[in-house]
């Protein structure tokens, strides 16, 4: 794997985490993805478990911490869903919600009203079976990880079939693809997870390049759960199997990685405010043990390391640089700003 060793190892800096585990309301419970909307504020969906699955929702809120509410929830109707997956949205600010149960699009206007839902289940061109990772490009055009098909779907945002990509008829096609992501200059970008590698794709499919190996060394990737691209070509990789972010240039040469900086965020700290019976023994605890008695195992390191990503599902980048992590088994966003 190449390296850029002409960029700094700190290529970005923490700013601060947003987030808390709870059962409703202000936080989140199992998040996998964020939706940095157009009016400044973001979209956390939490996909809960089963046990808790009255849980599902989306949470309304900004980097500041400021709660706004909460829509969607579980079932099979309109603004509905049994296991959603990834977030976006299009120019008119309407919401797009993936649902790999149902096998279904979720619409919701911008203050979380339901609209409508389409989706047809299958193996066809224009079915769905597990669609996960979506993104509109500039012309409101929808793609869609089929996740259990292997490919990529595209569909105008109403979901009238367009095309699709990266099957088994293609050349190097896809295993079980999660997120993914349109570049600013529309190519887009798949976490090709069961191949550990993030593909690229010209805006009608047909395929440029890849990023990654796999393996858990630098460059490296282990089930690729998110990616997203920033202004400059940076390609960002939540490289879920090693619970870590790996960044890379346009050109496919590592560039960084890290594990996580996260700090109490801001609804943390009010909870444990008013909790004296968790924050006294947890005041108590060690929260950065030496890694070396976990024998190199990322998920046993990122369990006991209350500071470190621990199921990095998704990344997302603003239009300033900020880069935000949602990581499911923290209940929580950490925010980072180019260094």
């Amino acid at each position: 794997m190449v390296t850029d060793s002409s960029l700094k190892k700190s290529f970005l800096n923490y700013s601060h985490t947003v987030g808390l585990c709870v059962m409703q309301d202000r936080g989140f419970m199992y998040p996998v993805d964020t939706l940095l909307s157009r009016d400044g504020r973001m979209h956390t969906v939490s996909r809960a478990y089963l046990a808790a699955r009255d849980q599902l929702r989306v949470t309304v809120y900004n980097s500041e911490s400021e709660y706004f509410g909460v829509y969607g929830g579980f079932g099979d109707g309109t603004g509905q869903f049994q296991w959603p997956s990834c977030i976006a949205q299009d120019s008119q600010e309407n919401i797009y919600i993936s649902d790999e149960q149902l096998n279904r699009i979720n619409v919701f206007s911008n203050d979380g009203t339901p609209l409508k839902h389409w989706g047809e289940s299958g193996s066809d061109q224009g079915s769905l079976d597990g669609p996960s990772g979506i993104a509109l490009d500039d012309d409101d055009n929808l793609y869609i990880t089929d996740h259990r098909n292997h490919r990529v779907q595209k569909f105008t945002k109403d979901g009238v079939f367009i095309s699709c990509f990266g099957d088994s008829r293609s050349s190097d096609p896809l295993n079980m693809p999660w997120g993914l992501t349109v570049s600013p200059n529309g190519d887009v970008y798949v976490a090709d997870w069961g191949n550990s590698q993030v593909k690229r794709y010209s805006s009608d499919g047909q395929y440029v390049s890849c990023y990654g190996e796999p393996g858990s060394g630098d460059g490296q990737l282990k089930n690729p759960s998110g990616v997203a691209v920033d202004k400059d070509g940076y390609v960002y990789v939540t490289d879920w199997g090693n619970e870590r972010l790996q960044i890379f240039s346009e050109d496919g040469s590592f560039v960084s990685n890290l594990r996580g900086e996260a700090t109490i965020s801001v609804w943390g700290q009010e909870y444990l405010d008013g909790n004296y019976e968790e924050a006294e023994p947890r005041s108590r605890s060690n929260l950065e043990p030496e890694l070396e008695i976990f024998g190199g195992d990322p998920h046993e390191e990122s369990a006991h390391t209350e500071k470190f990503f621990w199921a990095p599902t998704s990344v997302k980048v603003d239009d300033i640089g900020r880069i935000y992590v949602t990581e499911s088994n923290r209940h929580r966003v950490q925010i980072y700003e180019r260094a």
